[in-house]
């Protein structure tokens, strides 16, 4: 007997949350109403900004297109260029889907930048896990920075996680790259604003005015109105698959700054005597225009979904980090949970709640770059996308939830959710 067609959907139950949970929820969101409202604002700013930029530079459908071989004459990957340096107001920049992460971009930009016997202080701490090996502070023999005879040396951050600015006064002098991280990354130091990243760049210019200011501005584009180029700093990287993306770039990275010093990165990335004239962007200029276009309004929802995560888990008694009513310089929330099993089942919950690989269950790891077991929770539609909903971090006290993301903040609002009701049903969950 042939089968008959129905066209009915299928009924599938709705999002079944523990009744204390869903009252908090509401209770968290009616206090950030303030908070979401500011973010709107400065989404607006931000959007004018990119349509600006995007009409200045006459984007048309032409740029859309794609090159393969070579990449000569590519008028979509120039142009986006151009694009990008008036975004950031910046003389120029380098934009491609074919730098592999932040990390790399970042790589590129030092390894350009410096030559033998130069000296880079990172005026904000240790930086982040990954590029220790960059640097050469942790590995031997892959041909980092150290390898390649360049000084390293750092200004400790104060008792309270601020930017030593004496120190750094001091540490900065004959250093050719002050280095200044924005983001926390894996530690729950305050993230930078862009008036914090101008003081830095103040004391340290004042020291030692020829240094050029870097700036790794992963995670915080954006976020405010004004971005540290604007202040100061004569270049910044960050990754496509965060903010300036807008969770539609496959891939990729940026770097934009001063004319000569993207010239060296250009060089670094293709060769020598060729740098941006080659490289071809295959498919993926459409993806990325359409990204950087939509990126202020997905980095709002990203900052409420943050602004949220903080007031509720707060509201449960968790420590978060910025604490609320505290600035944001990044999209990141730290959630301290003091516990292993808290940290497992709360990253497991953000997988349940995500629109890709729901089904699948995280489970820690030996990450590459890091130096304990990491566990990643991303049910991105780009993999390891971090303006995705997102939360992961090392098997290591205090047990920190590091969540950043959420493409739409209805999602990222449900995915907050499905993280804590994991937690409840594994009785991992305070709840009073």
């Amino acid at each position: 007997m042939a089968e008959i067609y129905d066209p009915k959907p299928v009924t599938v139950p709705g999002f079944e949350f523990e009744e204390r949970i869903a009252k908090a929820a509401a209770r968290a969101e009616e206090a950030c109403e303030a908070e979401f409202k500011e973010i709107e604002r400065t989404a607006r700013a931000n959007g004018e900004k990119v349509l600006r930029a995007f009409i200045n530079n006459k984007v048309s459908a032409a740029c859309l297109s794609g090159s393969t071989g070579y990449g000569y004459g590519d008028i979509g990957r120039d142009t986006l260029d151009s694009v990008f340096a008036e975004i950031f107001r910046t003389e120029d920049a380098l934009v491609r889907a074919t730098i592999a992460s932040g990390t790399a971009a970042l790589s590129t930009a030092l390894f350009g930048v410096l030559r033998p016997g130069d000296k880079i202080v990172s005026l904000t701490g240790k930086p982040y896990d990954t590029l220790e090996e960059v640097i050469g502070i942790r590995g031997k023999g892959m041909g980092s920075l150290a390898d390649m005879g360049v000084v390293y040396d750092q200004v400790e951050l104060t008792a309270d996680g601020k930017p030593n600015v004496a120190e750094i006064f001091q540490k900065v002098k004959g250093a050719k790259i002050a280095y200044i991280q924005r983001s926390r990354g894996y530690s729950l130091r305050p993230s930078l604003t862009v008036n914090a990243v101008a003081e830095i760049i103040k004391a340290a210019k004042g020291a030692e005015p020829s240094v050029i200011v870097m700036v790794d501005n992963c995670y915080g584009e954006f976020v405010e109105k004004t971005e540290p180029t604007q202040v100061g700093a004569d270049l910044i990287a960050g990754s496509l698959i965060k903010n300036p993306g807008g969770g539609l770039a496959h891939s990729g990275g940026y770097i934009a700054g001063k004319k000569e010093l993207v010239e060296l990165c250009s060089y670094r990335l293709t060769c020598p005597g060729v740098g941006r004239e080659a490289g071809a962007s295959f498919d993926e200029n459409r993806s990325l225009y359409q990204g950087i276009f939509m990126a202020p309004e997905v980095t709002a929802a990203a900052m409420k979904t943050a602004v949220f995560t903080t007031r509720l888990m707060t509201q449960l008694g968790y420590k978060c980090y910025p604490q609320p009513d505290e600035p944001r310089g990044d999209i990141i929330t730290s959630v301290i949970l003091g516990d292993p099993k808290a940290l497992t089942a709360f990253c497991r919950g953000i997988q349940k709640g995500s629109p890709i690989d729901s089904f699948v269950s995280p489970e820690p790891w030996d990450m590459p770059g890091y130096d304990s077991q990491v566990i990643m929770a991303a049910g991105a539609f780009n993999n390891g996308a971090s303006i995705e909903l997102s939360a992961d971090g090392p098997l290591r006290e205090p047990y920190a939830a590091y969540v950043q993301g959420g493409l739409t903040y209805a999602s990222g609002r449900l995915g907050i959710l499905c993280a804590l009701q994991e937690m409840y049903e594994k009785g991992e969950l305070r709840l009073y």
